[in-house]
């Protein structure tokens, strides 16, 4: 195969091109666990790229670390971006989808490492160029964005503290974690948590590939007549037609998360009808610009949209999710932005989380201002 090296989209001599590119393992502690199918997380293992431009222009992105959904762990993450870097120097950032495409045939896969080294490429731009994100995406339709919050204590009187505490907060989306327990016990404590929240918010439910079909059929007649909007993978990512099955049972929605990582995912499973919807995620989909695209593809299919965070990332990937949020034609289905589980942040100026809601930032690129000194005091060795 014929490979065209990224330098060759390095433009004129008034380009912004790349001088360094730097990764680092960030290990940042949680207020609170979350219980999920296959783990506890009380730390957020994260990646976090430094680009810095020839003029000395700086770039921040990040990707979380999830080897059971994307196969990527911190240690590989870092290793994919220095076999990466020598490549970049030098490129041109003004069009960083072309910057990306000219490296991807030098490493297959590591869709969570590209994205960061995306993100932080669009973050740059927008600096240099004093526009943000959200203008180098296409425009902002929305600027005040409900977050959906998470319901995932693992028990069924934590999340019925959590629930009613978020909603007194002014919270009006939430995502309860199942998979924890049968599908029995778990379908009494969505309809308990479901009935704490009332028909006033949007709920969902997200058992992460934890069950076999037998048991998401099990689950989804149980909860029939509930509130929840949609649920999401009950099943393994790789069982499409297992998804398809459980669709057909269900009255609620299905959302694909685990098992989309391409355009192609997408439209496999909406053509074996498999999903009615989906979370879209930087770290399957290899950046901000190929997020934007799905949701694009989703409106041409009719299938409903929910951006998410990983858990549990920084404030980086929380403002580059807000301009996603500002900018892709429908969030019907909500905007999972997971910075606030953390204990401490490495941004500032993101704004403030004000009933359940926070504003789109306004400044250039990602809109906030990273705090390097915070960031180096969290890098561990990987």
């Amino acid at each position: 195969m014929s490979m065209v090296s990224p330098r060759a989209f390095s433009g004129t001599r008034s380009a912004l091109r790349i001088a360094r590119i730097e990764p680092l393992a960030l290990s940042l502690p949680l207020v609170k666990p979350v219980k999920m199918s296959f783990e506890e997380v009380r730390c957020a293992e994260n990646l976090v790229v430094r680009v810095e431009t020839e003029d000395g222009v700086v770039g921040w992105g990040e990707a979380a670390s999830a080897p059971t959904m994307t196969g990527e762990t911190i240690s590989g993450m870092v290793a994919a971006v220095a076999h990466l870097a020598p490549l970049l120097r030098g490129a041109d950032i003004s069009n960083p989808a072309a910057a990306m495409a000219g490296v991807d045939p030098y490493l297959y896969g590591n869709n969570a490492a590209k994205s960061a080294i995306e993100m932080a490429l669009y973050d740059a731009l927008g600096r240099a160029r004093g526009k943000p994100l959200y203008e180098l995406l296409g425009g902002k339709r929305r600027s005040h964005i409900a977050l959906l919050r998470m319901v995932g204590t693992g028990r069924i009187d934590g999340d019925l503290d959590e629930a009613a505490r978020s909603k007194s907060q002014g919270y009006i989306a939430y995502k309860i974690k199942v998979g924890i327990a049968d599908p029995a016990t778990d379908a009494a404590r969505t309809r308990a948590v479901c009935e704490v929240l009332g028909r006033d918010v949007l709920a969902c439910a997200d058992a992460n590939q934890a069950w076999s079909v037998d048991d998401a059929v099990k689950y989804v007649h149980a909860v029939a007549d509930t509130t929840l909007a949609f649920f999401e993978q009950p099943v393994a990512a790789a069982d499409i037609a297992g998804m398809a099955r459980v669709a057909r049972a269900s009255r609620v929605p299905i959302s694909v998360d685990e098992g989309l990582h391409s355009m192609d995912d997408l439209r496999r499973h909406h053509d074996a009808g498999a999903a009615q919807g989906c979370s879209l995620k930087t770290i399957k989909l290899g950046g901000v610009r190929p997020v934007v695209d799905a949701a694009l593809l989703c409106e041409e299919l009719g299938m409903q949209v929910n951006l998410a965070c990983k858990i549990a990332e920084s404030g980086i990937a929380t403002a580059a999710m807000l301009h996603l949020a500002a900018v892709v034609p429908s969030v019907n289905w909500g905007v999972s932005l997971t910075s606030p589980y953390l204990a401490q942040d490495v941004v500032r100026g993101l704004p403030a989380v004000v009933r359940g809601h926070l504003e789109v930032p306004s400044g250039p690129g990602l809109g906030v201002e990273v705090d390097e000194a915070c960031v180096r005091e969290h890098a561990r060795q990987s």
